[in-house]
């Protein structure tokens, strides 16, 4: 079934109970760096340190018993992985993840401290495929994808439905795009519930296939990338490219440069730690802010496992 805000409805109902629901946070003085009104939806505080719990959890907790009776299974650079583990925990079933060889060590880290049975496989999308489907072949797991996937992208868009009941009236929402996943439900979720919201996808431009594919109009294949966001590596999918070319308004792309001076700020001022790909939205409202001037801009932080030696290098 399609995603739609009846799904996310849904979603929220069956995971709230498990789940955080992340503060808003704002602050006067990057509104007065910015010049527009600003909310944070942090989902640097979720449980595993991401979004990823929504989407894994709605994913997990929607399958019967017998369907998850030998398990769940994804490949992941990280976030997804560990929320995966985690959701299959709450239903005490196994859970296995591929993971690229070349994961930050913060992610490898997370997954270690859920006891996670990991295979690391070569850096490649193919490589990963194929490692999952023979594990799927030897235990017989359901498949979890990180975001190709409309359970997963209905637990994605949870987060706004809480954005949406916080902020009264945003005139703007603002989320990072990696594969996909939280920009599709984030869009379906804040278009059901105003008609004159605009929605901007945030990417990279070391990463900028979403923004290629979407004035393009089509869909972009995947391709190396080394952008520091690397929560934001992954290529979209022909099902999240869909909900996007639907229901976003813009994308805009920002430099390795700005990423890291929007780091710089939300460390300084809101004084939380989040990760890179998290920075992502933020460094392309300063970018758009002569166009935003004045309005009410809601965005999401979509995790904070950042590797604090590797960032704080950055700065």
């Amino acid at each position: 079934m399609p995603v739609t805000i009846n799904s996310i409805r849904e979603a929220h109902n069956r995971i709230k109970d498990f789940i955080h629901q992340t503060p808003v946070l704002t602050s006067h003085s990057l509104n007065r760096i910015v010049g527009m009104d600003l909310y944070f939806k942090c989902e640097n505080f979720q449980k595993t340190g991401s979004f990823k719990i929504r989407g894994a959890s709605n994913a997990v907790l929607s399958l019967s018993e017998e369907q998850i009776a030998k398990g769940v299974i994804t490949h992941s650079s990280g976030n997804h992985g560990a929320a995966l583990v985690q959701a299959a925990l709450w239903r005490n079933i196994p859970s296995y993840v591929v993971a690229p060889r070349n994961s930050p060590d913060v992610k490898k880290q997370a997954l270690e401290t859920y006891k996670a049975d990991v295979t690391f496989s070569d850096v490649t999308l193919e490589s990963r495929v194929n490692e999952t489907n023979k594990l799927i072949n030897e235990t017989g797991a359901v498949f979890i994808h990180p975001y190709d996937n409309d359970t997963v992208i209905s637990g994605a868009g949870t987060c706004c439905l809480e954005l949406m009941e916080s902020v009264q009236n945003p005139d703007v929402i603002m989320a990072p795009i990696g594969g996909g996943g939280l920009m599709s439900g984030t869009s379906i979720a804040a278009k059901a519930l105003s008609q004159d919201i605009k929605i901007i996808g945030c990417e990279p431009e070391l990463a900028d296939d979403a923004c290629i594919s979407f004035k393009s109009g089509v869909l972009q294949g995947p391709k190396p990338v080394r952008t520091i966001a690397d929560g934001l590596r992954t290529a979209l999918s022909e099902r999240t490219f869909g909900y996007i070319k639907q229901n976003v308004d813009h994308i805009e792309t920002v430099s390795e440069e700005e990423i890291i001076a929007a780091t710089k700020l939300v460390w300084h001022h809101l004084k939380i730690v989040i990760e890179l790909s998290s920075s992502v939205p933020f460094a392309a409202a300063i970018k758009l802010k002569k166009q935003l001037a004045g309005k009410r801009v809601g965005i999401i932080f979509s995790g904070g496992n950042a590797d604090l030696k590797y960032v704080t290098s950055l700065f």
